[in-house]
């Protein structure tokens, strides 16, 4: 597995947080709440790490990604964004985008199931550039050696400006202090 990949594989894995293990002792129910807030504070950082080691490894195209900036305040593109959002995403992220149930534990399947957009996700976790290109190419294909998604990639079914409406008009959705921390983020990414 290269780098790149390996990168990938820990950004899904970041998020794969399961509630059930915590709750099987009695210990685990009680301390259910400051688990989860560390484990979800070790995501936020291994997530930030993640960015970075994808922006410097070249785990991407960069001519795809280098001129990736949402525009959460661009109207037009946001309304754009909407009707692609609601045509190609909001299946399985939801019209509310609260994403599926249980969306850090797998499924009989084993795919993990959509996660959700809004705040409570993590999709604000990662930088435009590497939102853009997972949603182009999908995970299966980033990650590669056989990994399975649930998660199309949308190369042959949208543009790049379709998906960079899609992903601005879900930014445009986020709080206020999420979309500066965010726009940090891009920054910190950018260096």
């Amino acid at each position: 597995m290269t780098n790149a990949k390996a990168i990938i594989v820990l950004i899904v894995l970041s998020s794969t947080i399961s509630r059930d293990s915590l709750l099987k002792s009695e210990e685990g129910r009680h301390s259910l709440k400051k688990k989860t807030i560390f484990a979800l504070g070790g995501a936020v950082a291994v997530s930030a790490i993640v960015v970075i080691a994808v922006v410097f490894s070249g785990a991407y195209p960069k001519k795809d990604a280098a001129q990736v900036r949402l525009q959460p305040d661009n109207l037009q593109l946001v309304a754009m964004g909407k009707k692609i959002y609601d045509a190609n995403c909001a299946s399985c992220h939801g019209r509310d985008f609260k994403g599926e149930a249980n969306w850090r534990e797998r499924r009989d399947d084993g795919l993990l199931p959509a996660p959700p957009h809004d705040e409570t996700g993590h999709t604000w976790h990662h930088p435009d550039d590497l939102l853009f290109v997972l949603t182009k190419y999908g995970p299966a294909k980033m990650i590669g050696d056989g990994y399975q998604s649930a998660m199309p990639g949308f190369e042959k079914v949208l543009t790049d400006e379709e998906i960079i409406a899609s992903l601005s008009y879900i930014k445009s959705r986020w709080p206020k202090e999420i979309r500066m921390r965010h726009d940090q983020m891009n920054k910190s990414a950018a260096q």
